[in-house]
């Protein structure tokens, strides 16, 4: 699409300038000191939809933070495309690994982004890769080549496990009717291999509480006389896999579905490098179930793992103490099949059921979602695949991915439509982590990839 690029050379230092002022508003979700800056970028993205053509730009309020609802009718007869994003981001901590402040936005070349990458917090997940939707939207209405309707929902929880996005989904399902969801974020292979993502896992999420004596206790005059809730905690933990870092939960694998050999030689077309993963990471050697290689562990077999623990005393110097709790968060990543909140239900019994009586075990789930598989032979899927062979020249690469976005599942349950993810970012790209980036590259090509969708998604409609 010559004029698109053309469209994108003429507006590209406008287009990143944007962005990095989204980027400056620490909007994290999981943390009520930075309530303002959610409800401010609430409004900065309500405004950016309003500029870029939208008819209608709605601030949803709901329990937690709002929902932004946009929408563009051009004819109720023609198809529908709902873009699903948020403008919340993760927590920036641990503040002393990054390079540079995680809201003050800078562009650095690396090896794998030559032309330049956005370091902020949010930049890839999911600012950055929800921005270019509103850019691509943008230019197909100075363009006057907006193919559908389309109607954008911006959430502002998704960190947090979207905690009011289904009631919302459910009470305006007229609203919200479509005939395909389009996601960006997720990844994508590399800048030279694009690929669909058309599977994700499930999540349960939970924190568990362990407690012995009803205080912190001296341990020269108590050790060895009562229970130490992070010694235990530790020992339930450890055994939660076995010899062969499979999950030891009873019941766990009843409902995981085997990949074939077919399926699984498939999956094996997908370049990958498992020392130069080895050496991105700074790993002597890689470690999960046995059985599997690495890309079929962190995408089609279920996990469990430890976010975080703590207790006792962590300060500088020395206090000797018991402590009287001891905690831990995990997350259980689940494959299609798997039900979340049965599998809660797993755990939570199987973890009170190997506490010993000298400790009382609470489990407190927080958040979950169903897995999801979206079929390569959908509309949606070839409409992606072809604006992905247009703009990159080269198929783009069904995979599965081993994150979760617990919304796709609800999406197809209450809206009756398929998702599509189309994904620009790179697992390089430190999501979640410290030095978070997006290069400049992904993000000028998702505005340049996107309205190729529309335009084929229409055709192949008819």
């Amino acid at each position: 699409m010559e004029n698109i690029t053309n469209y994108i050379q003429q507006n590209k230092d406008r287009f990143i300038n944007e962005l990095i002022e989204l980027l400056k508003i620490p909007s994290v979700s999981a943390d009520s000191a930075y309530s303002q800056d959610v409800i401010d970028t609430s409004e900065a993205v309500k405004r950016s939809l309003e500029k870029a053509g939208c008819d209608k730009v709605e601030i949803c309020e709901t329990d937690g933070y709002p929902i932004v609802y946009a929408e563009k009718i051009i004819d109720p007869n023609l198809p529908t495309v709902l873009v699903y994003g948020h403008y919340d981001v993760q927590p920036p901590d641990p503040m002393e690994l990054w390079t540079s402040p995680p809201f003050e936005p800078v562009i650095k070349k690396t090896a794998i982004h030559p032309e330049g990458a956005i370091f902020a917090r949010g930049a890839c997940d999911d600012k950055g890769q929800m921005y270019m939707h509103i850019k691509a939207f943008e230019y197909m209405i100075q363009s006057k080549t907006l193919p559908c309707n389309v109607k954008f929902m911006i959430e502002g929880e998704e960190e947090v496990g979207s905690v009011n996005l289904k009631s919302f989904v459910e009470n305006n399902a007229a609203k919200l009717k479509n005939d395909v969801i389009l996601i960006s974020d997720t990844g994508m292979i590399s800048n030279q291999q694009p690929s669909i993502t058309t599977g994700l896992r499930g999540l349960s999420y939970v924190e568990v509480e362990v407690t012995g004596p009803n205080r912190d206790l001296h341990s020269g005059l108590y050790g060895g006389a009562v229970a130490n809730p992070i010694n235990i905690l530790s020992k339930m933990i450890a055994s939660l896999h076995d010899e062969n870092n499979r999950i030891t939960i009873p019941g766990f694998y009843d409902k995981v579905e085997e990949l074939s050999l077919k399926e699984r030689a498939e999956m094996a077309k997908a370049p990958f490098d498992i020392e130069e993963y080895k050496k991105a990471l700074d790993l002597n050697e890689v470690y999960g179930e046995e059985g599997y290689v690495t890309n079929e562990r962190n995408a089609i077999r279920p996990t469990l793992d430890v976010n975080g623990i703590w207790g006792g005393y962590t300060g500088q110097g020395a206090k000797t103490v018991i402590p009287s709790k001891a905690f831990a968060k995990i997350s259980m990543r689940l494959v299609p099949n798997q039900d979340w909140e049965e599998i809660t239900q797993l755990f939570t019994t199987h973890f009170t059921a190997i506490a010993p009586a000298a400790v009382t075990v609470k489990v407190t789930p927080h958040h979950g979602g169903q897995g999801y598989v979206t079929p390569i032979n959908s509309i949606g899927y070839q409409a992606a695949n072809k604006a992905y062979t247009e703009t990159f020249g080269i198929p783009a690469i069904p995979v599965r991915s081993g994150g979760s976005i617990p919304i796709v599942s609800l999406f197809e349950k209450e809206l009756k439509s398929k998702t599509i993810l189309m994904g620009f970012g790179l697992d390089s790209d430190a999501i979640h982590s410290p030095n978070e980036h997006f290069g400049i590259f992904n993000y000028l090509k998702g505005i340049e990839t996107i309205p190729l969708f529309y335009k084929y998604f229409v055709e192949l409609s008819k």
